[in-house]
């Protein structure tokens, strides 16, 4: 049910996109205002992704998505009455379309935390393919049908069904009932939940990765996103309709990669996959800027769509399997930012370099920044790590502590003094650097790692966490599986357990 709502939703919103698109295409200096359309639909992803993340982290995902759902019905219900009145000069439809695209990015972090709760964990990559297929069936039929209504109904129609497709979602949402989670001991506030989610990225160099290679990709490839209906219309000379075929080409496309996307995950490593897909956009931008023809132009885009979906979906995937639950969507909603953040700045910038040098000559360049990309994979690699265990792991001993701080009290110095025999003290500290990761993720603000001078034997490891309630979250499921098998591996190489100090704030005065 949830996955059929999710659909309703994608259509009406890629029928949307194609409503609104047309309606400003015979305006003057067209190419600004159809790129502008696309940018303020990803633009709110930008302001609100990770402010929306941290609250699918905090407050109970499916109401925080039923309320957006009834909001975006609202929104929309109004965008189609206006429209159908005639009411709907180019800079509201951009005021009602950001306010769409805000709707969408409360939506997004909320929905794909939910994906790991209703399927196991060795099937988040098919789930994750799943949904691929969700959007890009969304894709295939919302411009299709959208081309066809706009043509026939015009764009207000468009509209009032994407406002209805909202309402199917938040009726689906209603009709669910998620299992009660067992309340957090210390429960996050939004300000320190939105600190901890950019934390745990900034320390993921993986997670880093894996977004600098979407931004690489999302980059030139917005270029067909935000620009193919000019090349319909000017190029092409197609309608509303015609437009809707384009697309639809894109949309068959990413369906045909999700089906071949388990074969291709077998044969191909996440580097090899960048590097193919890349190429394949890349091709078929050229082809667009250099052959005038609907028919070449309809074959390569669904080259085109099949090599987005297997990126985006492989990169997807890989983020789902790295996560723990604690932060699932704070780090997703960074990875929506990335991504819906890329098709703006895209957009925007493809549609001013058209309005300056042509068609032919933007996507001639957008095609040459996309080889450089996709080739680029030498020198930055993406090593996804998908076999670490993600699942929360509460190894550390409770802290006993004849001072009792108060929750919010910090910052707190941790410190672990450890006894390493000489022959281990390079691997150790080689180990222990790579537990700094570990530590920074989970809550540490500053790390360090020190050798006593009078006795090389002892190594003494701190680190700064901002309160007494971050460190306790360190200890009550913040860490995971790897974390506890990085830890073992590094005891392993002293002479027993470290010595654990709480160093608190002094107050007395």
């Amino acid at each position: 049910m949830l996955w059929l709502a999710a659909l309703a939703s994608n259509v009406g919103t890629w029928m949307q996109t194609v409503g609104a698109q047309w309606l400003v295409v015979h305006e003057p200096d067209a190419a600004t205002w159809v790129s502008l359309v696309q940018a303020v639909t990803m633009l709110p992803v930008l302001l609100f992704a990770l402010p929306s993340g941290a609250l699918a982290d905090t407050l109970d995902r499916r109401r925080l998505l039923l309320g957006v759902q009834i909001g975006l019905f609202g929104v929309g219900a109004a965008l189609a009455a206006l429209t159908w009145l005639d009411h709907m000069p180019p800079a509201w439809l951009l005021f009602f379309t950001f306010l769409l695209g805000a709707g969408q990015a409360l939506t997004l972090p909320s929905w794909q935390a939910l994906i790991p709760e209703i399927v196991p964990h060795d099937e988040l990559p098919a789930a994750s393919a799943l949904g691929a297929v969700n959007t890009n069936l969304a894709r295939s039929a919302g411009p299709a049908v959208g081309g066809l209504l706009v043509a026939h109904l015009g764009s207000a129609a468009v509209f009032a069904l994407n406002a209805l497709s909202f309402a199917v979602f938040a009726l689906v949402l209603l009709a669910w009932r998620r299992p009660p989670r067992t309340p957090a001991e210390h429960p996050e506030h939004f300000g320190s939940a939105l600190r901890a989610g950019g934390r745990y990225v900034r320390y993921s160099p993986v997670i880093r990765r894996i977004l600098g290679r979407v931004l690489l990709f999302v980059l030139p490839g917005s270029a067909i996103w935000g620009l193919l209906p000019l090349i319909a219309r000017e190029e092409l000379g197609m309608g509303a309709s015609g437009y809707g075929v384009l697309l639809a080409a894109l949309g068959m496309g990413a369906i045909i990669g999700a089906l071949l996307m388990p074969r291709a995950r077998m044969l191909f490593s996440p580097d090899q996959m960048i590097v193919a897909t890349g190429l394949v956009y890349a091709a078929a931008l050229a082809v667009v800027a250099t052959v005038p023809h609907a028919v070449p132009v309809t074959v390569v885009l669904v080259g085109a769509g099949l090599a987005w979906m297997m990126l985006v979906s492989r990169m997807n995937a890989a983020l789902q399997l790295l996560l723990p639950n604690w932060v699932r969507a704070r780090a997703l909603a960074i990875y929506q930012l990335f991504f819906a953040g890329g098709q703006a700045v895209g957009a925007l910038l493809w549609g001013q370099v058209a309005e300056a040098s042509g068609l032919t000559e933007t996507f001639g360049a957008a095609a040459v920044v996309m080889l450089v990309g996709a080739l680029s994979v030498r020198v930055l690699p993406v090593r996804t790590h998908e076999e670490q265990d993600q699942t929360p792991a509460v190894f550390w001993a409770e802290p006993h502590l004849m001072l009792q701080p108060h929750l919010d009290e910090g910052p707190i110095l941790v410190s672990a003094t450890f006894r390493v025999p000489a022959a281990n003290a390079e691997a150790f500290a080689a180990g222990m650097r790579q537990l700094r990761w570990s530590r920074q993720r989970t809550g540490a603000t500053q790390w360090g790692l020190f050798r006593d001078g009078a006795d090389p034997a002892v190594f003494v490891e701190v680190y700064l966490v901002p309160t007494w309630a971050e460190h306790l979250r360190q200890h009550e499921g913040r860490l995971t599986g790897a974390d506890e098998q990085a830890e073992e591996r590094v005891i392993a190489l002293a002479e027993g357990p470290p010595e654990v100090k709480h160093l608190l704030p002094d107050n007395s005065n």
